[in-house]
């Protein structure tokens, strides 16, 4: 989102980062979450805010509310502690041992793609959430009963994983209403076209960054840039959302394939899909029923299906072709793109490969509007998902496994000229 901003002689300038309050607005939609850093010894405040479709009820119990919030001041404040990485943090809860390693390994192995991508030394931070001052808690008994209402959210994000799970729900005939998340600036129009094919009811939270953080500022010293968990990040915004609402579960739309990591790094594997792995869902599972709401349940109906197998599930919904799309340049916040597919990245290349061994070409161009496959720029890309290359590209794509059987269809059906091998 932003242009890599660092430099390294600004580090021992960087005191402490804060999770310094949050606060529900008058309006009752609104949470203000606020961080503190302390940079060359002046105080830095950066504030973020969700803004709920609906005011939250006097009658949501606030005991629950507050533990949900107070995980979301967390989670949300990734983005802003990897600006500068300080090993000092301070945080105002009282959290048992369990709840802080929760933390710590959602921070670490979160932003494992990030810390790679900088060089960074993440075993400093071994015991990032460990060295609070604060005495810690036992898990509390919450007292929340298990809902059995049947209303099921579901996040939208416009590609085909979400549309699986949403029509494999509907066809269940449950109580199914879509989630959306929308950055300040960002464009919704093709999760807005799917939820129309989809036909079914949504709500849609804001969320607003601090701008210091998306654009930059001149007067802070240089910052670090890269990727954070983002599927952490709404999963719990979205849990905010189905307790105020009223939800008895969420549903993600994740499979077995987001397990697979990209490249080895300080003894650690790095997956860029780490909160979309199954480790996330059942440290997230069990961290919400002892943390903050028990009568919620949250995961995923595509668990055991292979990303092979969601693709062959999803060409059965052809209604979607013209409108869906996986392509990441669609989502950024300050940068925007004229089309669904930019057909110069790693999920363009993956996403074509998948459908080419599906559907017939004829099909595959008119989605894309090009041919991927015979695109000679391409070629090192195909290359890395294959397996063949320095590493499987940091991108939501499946296995090296999944992506040669797909071309070895590819080559069966004889439709393309294809200049790489397996």
């Amino acid at each position: 989102m932003i242009a890599l901003r660092y430099n390294k002689s600004m580090l021992n300038k960087v005191g402490s980062f804060e999770f310094a309050s949050y606060e529900i607005n008058s309006d009752k939609k609104t949470i203000s979450f606020k961080y503190r850093f302390i940079l060359s010894e002046k105080e830095v405040i950066f504030e973020e805010k969700i803004i709920l479709p609906n005011a939250i009820s006097d009658k949501v119990p606030q005991k629950l509310l507050h533990k949900i919030l107070e995980s979301l001041h967390l989670i949300l404040g990734i983005s802003y502690w990897k600006m500068y990485c300080p090993e000092k943090i301070i945080f105002p809860y009282l959290m048992s041992k369990e709840q802080l390693r929760f933390w710590n390994t959602v921070y670490l192995k979160g932003l494992g793609e990030f810390f790679y991508k900088n060089n960074i030394n993440y075993k400093k931070f071994d015991r990032l959430f460990l060295s609070n001052e604060l005495i810690c808690l036992e898990p509390v008994n919450l007292n929340d009963s298990k809902r059995i209402n049947g209303k099921i959210l579901i996040g939208i994000g416009g590609g085909k994983d979400s549309i699986v799970a949403g029509e494999k729900l509907k066809k269940e005939k449950k109580n199914v209403i879509g989630f959306i998340l929308v950055n300040k600036g960002e464009e919704i129009k093709i999760k807005k076209d799917v939820l129309k094919i989809l036909d079914i009811p949504y709500l849609i939270v804001g969320r607003e960054m601090d701008e210091k953080l998306l654009k930059g500022d001149l007067n802070l010293p240089r910052v670090y840039n890269g990727h954070v968990p983002i599927t952490a990040i709404y999963s719990f915004i979205s849990l905010l959302l189905a307790y105020v609402e009223g939800f008895s579960s969420i549903v993600i739309p994740n499979g077995k394939s987001a397990d697979s990591g990209n490249v080895e790094y300080l003894g650690e594997m790095i997956n860029h899909q780490w909160s979309k792995s199954k480790e996330f869902e059942d440290l997230f599972q069990s961290y919400i029923k002892l943390y903050t709401t028990p009568g919620v349940e949250f995961g995923s109906v595509m668990r055991q299906m292979s990303d092979t197998e969601i693709f062959k599930e999803f060409i059965q919904y052809p209604k979607y072709f013209p409108y869906f799309s996986s392509c990441n340049k669609n989502f950024r916040i300050l940068q925007k793109q004229k089309v669904k597919w930019c057909g110069q990245c790693a999920k363009c290349a993956y996403t074509f490969l998948m459908l080419a061994a599906l559907i017939p070409k004829a099909e595959v161009i008119t989605i894309f509007n090009s041919n991927l496959l015979e695109d000679s720029k391409l070629i090192p890309i195909y290359q890395d998902l294959l397996g063949q290359g320095k590493m499987k590209p940091f991108d939501c794509v499946g296995t090296e496994d999944e992506v040669r059987q797909a071309l070895s269809l590819v080559i069966k059906k004889g439709e393309y000229k294809i200049d790489f091998k397996l």
